[in-house]
């Protein structure tokens, strides 16, 4: 499959879904087997996952040390990113790493433990980025959040 091919029917891929896991730190997703839903991901030769989605929501994360390293293995192409769900985990920030993925479109991080508001300016270079939400964070308390 040609990248060409490759970024026009990605995105109508199923994600690589670890939600519910009790993941504690980013590397156990390497030897960990992702949830399966009714349609299958595909993979390339080398073994990768053919998706644009990583759901990760609902685990006991708390920091994203090594996300890229990990992607890159889980992935054909991380750098095709557009969907990462990091919902109800113990994040306390919004990790730079997330910034590195370009073409992210849609990021869940609500239900979390984020308090600065400042956090999210992060975000600012994500060009793509539609879909935000933080929603059920300390932050919501804070003036200006909306």
């Amino acid at each position: 499959m040609s990248k060409r091919d490759y970024m026009n029917t990605s995105v109508q891929e199923p994600p690589l879904d670890y939600s519910f896991k009790s993941i504690h730190v980013i590397q156990d997703l390497v030897s960990e087997e992702p949830r399966t839903g009714l349609r299958p991901v595909k993979h390339s030769k080398s073994g990768k996952s053919l998706t644009q989605s990583l759901w990760l929501n609902n685990n006991v994360l708390n920091d994203l040390k090594d996300f890229s390293q990990v992607v890159s293995q889980l992935l054909q192409h991380p750098e095709n990113l557009a969907w990462i769900d990091l919902s109800f985990n113990d994040l306390t920030s919004i990790d730079p790493v997330l910034t590195t993925f370009f073409n992210l479109s849609v990021l869940y991080l609500h239900g979390n433990s984020i308090h600065r508001l400042g956090e999210i300016n992060k975000l600012s270079v994500l060009p793509r980025l539609r879909s935000l939400t933080l929603h059920g964070n300390p932050i919501e308390e804070e003036k200006g959040y909306r």
